[in-house]
């Protein structure tokens, strides 16, 4: 990351750790209504941080070389844990970390290269135990869960603009752009559990056109991506399908090709 990049990363880890902290005032509150919504279909375990904040992003260098941010749905059993408190260390984690190991050419190590955020910081075992905690929740515990999603949507558009133009303005030879990979397409569709992200996420990006900077909305916009999520190798399966059906060849063009029609899929709905 060159000096301005650093900057613009820093600024936006600091201010996510903050707001971790400011939500975890509701912790109690969320701690009685995830144990409630795993009781029906999750066996128990130690639920220790109800709002995660994903600390490998303190272990990020200036020296790292940053390609990519991935964003997920909400923080699971393992990314809860205290040994943890990380993003996608469960088993989609390994999933995604295994589909760049095997893939070189994609020049991006899972655990190196990439920016993991997720939708919301709120755990809860299943993703869709959030529609318990919405529903059963105080109006704090709603306002919460719509609010995290988009202020997680503003910020991550923000760090990913900024990002873009510190990179353009770098004098240096120009890496490669910095991509956003929404992963997790089904509740970002109408009604789903992540409308408020979806629809904040895009207007982020859209105010840039507004505000007569279509040309940096339009190079952004570009990066950003959607796809299926990693876990239960649904990525790979739905890459994979679509790879066999276009007859494509190169792993990077079905990528792009594949990330263009979820995302059309999803903004245009």
């Amino acid at each position: 990351m060159n000096d301005k990049q650093w900057e613009v990363f820093c600024k936006f880890r600091d201010e996510f750790k903050a707001k971790c902290k400011e939500w975890e005032k509701l912790a109690q509150q969320l701690r009685d209504l995830q144990i409630q919504s795993a009781k029906k279909d999750t066996p128990d375990y130690p639920l220790e941080n109800p709002i995660v904040y994903n600390t490998s992003l303190d272990s990020i260098t200036q020296n790292d070389e940053i390609n990519l941010i991935v964003i997920g749905d909400n923080p699971g059993k393992n990314e809860q844990l205290e040994k943890n408190k990380k993003y996608l260390v469960g088993m989609a984690g390994k999933i995604a970390q295994g589909f760049f190991a095997r893939n070189p050419e994609l020049a991006t190590d899972f655990r190196k290269n990439v920016i993991i955020l997720n939708k919301t910081p709120v755990h809860t075992a299943k993703t869709n135990h959030l529609k318990y905690l919405i529903k059963n929740g105080s109006n704090e515990i709603q306002k919460l869960i719509h609010d995290s999603q988009i202020w997680m949507a503003e910020r991550t558009a923000k760090l990913h603009q900024d990002f873009l133009s510190a990179q353009n303005n770098d004098n240096c030879d120009t890496p490669r752009a910095l991509e956003v990979w929404l992963v997790g397409y089904a509740e970002l569709k109408n009604n789903g559990l992540f409308t408020p992200y979806k629809k904040s996420f895009f207007n982020a990006y859209k105010d840039n056109s507004d505000n007569a900077q279509p040309d940096k909305m339009l190079k952004s916009w570009n990066s950003v991506k959607v796809f299926q999520h990693f876990s239960m190798n649904r990525f790979s399966i739905d890459l994979n399908d679509f790879i066999a059906k276009n007859k494509i060849n190169s792993l990077s063009e079905a990528i792009e090709k594949l990330g263009e029609l979820h995302k059309k899929e999803i903004f245009t709905s």
